[in-house]
């Protein structure tokens, strides 16, 4: 799963509303994680003080890490869900809504 060679996709509302390098720390945990993965990877993104705040999880087999970015803190915290699933031949990422 989650393999790099396979083209890696966004959506429309991913492009617009995170930034482009949260949608590559997003893909650098997904790829940090050990095998087995799983097919849908969940990121949830709030502010926490101020802070951003984000928890990365996947159910089979579970996993869950929670990160606070200080560097953000001179930023807008972003708040969204997004998943990003791998069907087999292609990744995409998009926000939960666009589900």
């Amino acid at each position: 799963m989650f393999d790099k060679s396979k083209g890696r996709y966004l959506t429309r509302g991913i492009n617009n509303e995170i930034p482009l390098s949260m949608q590559v720390f997003l893909w650098d945990r997904i790829d940090s994680l050990a095998e087995p993965r799983d097919y849908l990877q969940i990121f949830e993104l709030s502010a926490h003080n101020g802070m951003q705040k984000l928890v990365h999880k996947q159910e089979q087999p579970g996993y869950k890490a929670e990160y606070i970015l200080a560097d953000s803190a001179s930023s807008e915290t972003i708040d969204a869900k997004i998943y990003v699933i791998d069907d087999g031949e292609h990744c995409t990422m998009l926000l939960a809504e666009e589900y």
